[in-house]
């Protein structure tokens, strides 16, 4: 059973306080969750204000599906940016 694993960096150059941080992937996160079959969570860097790291899976019977949501996922991400800049991304199908 085919997994896709996304790990995208952002950098938040605008946020001042850990609430400006939360909003902004808080607000990532739900639109991800709404528009694409993915699991998305903050995985890293917690605590810093202008940085968090997001994980991002799907699963499925098919891997092309599972690669192509992740995809779709990664790309919506790159769009967004105006608050936020994609600093790395690391995609690995298991």
């Amino acid at each position: 059973m085919p997994v896709a694993v996304a790990m995208v960096e952002i950098a938040i150059p605008f946020a001042h306080s850990l609430k400006d941080k939360r909003h902004v992937v808080k607000g990532i996160i739900a639109r991800l969750r709404n528009r694409f079959n993915v699991s998305v969570a903050e995985m890293e860097y917690m605590d810093i204000w202008q940085r968090a790291v997001l994980g991002i899976a799907c699963i499925s019977n098919d891997g092309k599906f599972a690669n192509g949501e992740i995809d779709k996922a990664i790309d919506y991400i790159e769009s967004g940016e105006g608050e936020y800049q994609v600093i790395n991304i690391d995609v690995q199908i298991l």
